[in-house]
């Protein structure tokens, strides 16, 4: 009889630990790898100087390809979201206008930040599409 409470008395802490650190991530509050909203994203510098890093970098590139295209002019990041991955994945959509004037387009990009190795890199920079009308 001894036996036997003893060993519930060291399996039941082991059980309740198991059954606590593998709950839904929803409960700590968001999916693992999900996209997190930013919020109060206007004041929030950091994503901020991301996004006009976005264009400068989006800009730099265009200059490289000598195409022609208009360079654009960064005025700021108006949503953004964060994806954990290796690194730290930002979904931003910024506000620019073409150098020389024209109102200001919306644009979708995709940057991954690793702060540890102090590496960013642009993954994606292209025109927003409106969205889809789901009548």
């Amino acid at each position: 009889m001894a036996k036997h409470t003893a060993a519930v008395l060291i399996l039941l802490p082991l059980l309740v630990m198991a059954v606590f650190t593998t709950q839904p991530a929803a409960a700590i509050g968001g999916k693992v790898g999900g996209r997190t909203e930013v919020k109060n994203v206007k004041a929030n510098k950091d994503v901020q100087d991301l996004g006009r890093y976005c264009v400068q970098e989006y800009n730099r590139q265009l200059q490289q390809k000598a195409n022609g295209t208009k360079l654009l002019v960064f005025s700021q990041v108006v949503a953004a979201e964060t994806q954990v991955v290796s690194g730290i994945k930002y979904y931003l959509k910024i506000s620019a206008a073409t150098r020389g004037g024209g109102p200001a387009k919306n644009f979708e990009a995709v940057i991954v930040v690793k702060p540890w190795i102090h590496s960013k890199e642009l993954v994606n920079f292209a025109p927003s599409t409106p969205p889809r009308d789901t009548k």
